[in-house]
């Protein structure tokens, strides 16, 4: 792994704290849960036939190693993140599974990535924490070549994906201080707007973009659930700082709320994303 300065700013404080190990102990639950979005990442690059990929927000790496081994041996591919535990668990995985990939640990708005470097840049949910997202595509569309294609995956509205935001409703009542979610702030849902996401694209200089709804149906082991909303989201960083006590209470409080998606042993939910494709301006479409 390449380090490349560490950002000093509340993501990066995020994610290589208590958030960006939560996820490493999540990924084999993580990349089960997204497979059939990483799949659509996956397919934007012809299988075989080498090239170059950039892997945006990578976190630990499951995308990056799939894109990989789908460009085959004449292939190039790296990952980038802000996130020192996510990229460490990346370079285990790749290591593990003997897939060559590099990674960088950097802010993808900001960091010097080689001129024209990329056939494809990707993502899976990385792109919606940039502070400035037109300066963040402006310099990915500098890494890509001529008529590069960018594809990446991002949330629709909170109101069509319920499940993600079930817990913090339900926990409201105990957990009051409990961050508002700003739909214009870097965040989960800060692509729910296909217009604005549009607009920051153009003013990052891609053209030809698509952006069409994707409907993803997602399954988590039913044992999981209480491990899965205590670490992540709202209510998983507002439960590191409350006593036993108010944990219990929340736990109690919250799992029935999830009762509309249990189906049996699995907890079932649909991801309501947008799979959004561009182009770099000139050469050939890439996707």
């Amino acid at each position: 792994m390449e380090a490349k300065g560490k950002p000093d700013d509340g993501q990066a404080a995020r994610w290589n704290g208590p958030s960006g190990n939560a996820w490493v102990e999540a990924q084999d639950v993580v990349d089960a849960l997204y497979r059939p979005l990483q799949d659509l990442l996956v397919e934007a690059v012809p299988e075989g036939r080498g090239g170059s990929v950039l892997d945006v927000g990578c976190g630990t790496g499951g995308t990056t190693v799939a894109l990989a081994r789908r460009l085959g041996p004449a292939g190039t591919c790296v990952g980038v993140d802000i996130s020192g535990p996510m990229l460490e668990a990346a370079g285990a995985r790749a290591e593990r599974e003997d897939v060559p990939v590099s990674f960088v640990r950097a802010d993808a708005q900001d960091h010097a990535f080689e001129a024209g470097a990329f056939d494809t840049v990707v993502s899976r949910f990385g792109v919606m924490f940039f502070e400035d997202s037109v300066r963040a595509f402006a310099n990915l569309r500098r890494a890509a070549r001529a008529g590069a294609g960018l594809r990446f995956i991002a949330w629709r509205a909170m109101a069509e994906n319920p499940f993600m935001t079930t817990a913090e409703r339900a926990a409201a009542p105990l957990l009051p201080d409990l961050p508002e979610r700003r739909p214009d702030a870097p965040g989960q849902f800060a692509f729910a707007d296909a217009d604005r996401v549009r607009r920051l694209l153009e003013e990052g200089g891609w053209e030809d973009i698509d952006i069409r709804p994707v409907d993803a149906t997602c399954v988590l082991p039913a044992e999981k659930l209480v491990w899965w909303f205590t670490r992540f989201g709202p209510v998983g960083t507002a439960l590191r700082a409350v006593d036993e006590a108010t944990r219990e209470r929340v736990v109690e409080t919250v799992r029935p709320a999830f009762a509309p998606f249990v189906h049996a042993d699995e907890i079932r939910f649909t991801a309501a994303c947008w799979r959004i494709d561009a182009k770099a301006p000139g050469g050939a479409p890439a996707l």
